[in-house]
């Protein structure tokens, strides 16, 4: 009698102790994915206030208005179509071809 109820105390405690490992190892797992979460929530709650400020700021047209008006109308030039690039690599290309041209022409004066 005295055998079973150890027996009986052992495998309780054993089943208690593996189901509490298994408990915890899993909370464990949902902790990290909640931390992981939590900060690409905060990434994209930065992101949007930046993007709703910005919005704000650039579509306001008031606010267009008074800068233009604070630049003096004589130093204001805007840019040319050809000066706007719509990638790096045109960028590129453009002062590849610049480079070309400046050296034939030295080569031309020499």
């Amino acid at each position: 009698m005295f055998k079973i109820k150890i027996f009986v105390s052992v495998i309780t405690f054993s089943i208690l102790l593996i189901v509490t490992s298994i408990i915890k190892n899993q909370t464990r797992e949902t902790e990290k994915k909640i931390l992981n979460l939590s900060t690409i929530i905060k990434t994209k709650e930065k992101d949007l206030n930046e993007l709703q400020l910005d919005f704000v700021y650039l579509s306001s047209p008031l606010i267009i208005h008074n800068k233009i008006k604070l630049i003096d109308n004589e130093k204001y030039v805007t840019m040319e179509y050809s000066k706007i690039f719509l990638s790096m690599s045109s960028f590129l290309d453009l002062q590849n071809k610049l480079a070309i041209q400046r050296n034939q022409n030295e080569i031309k004066k020499k």
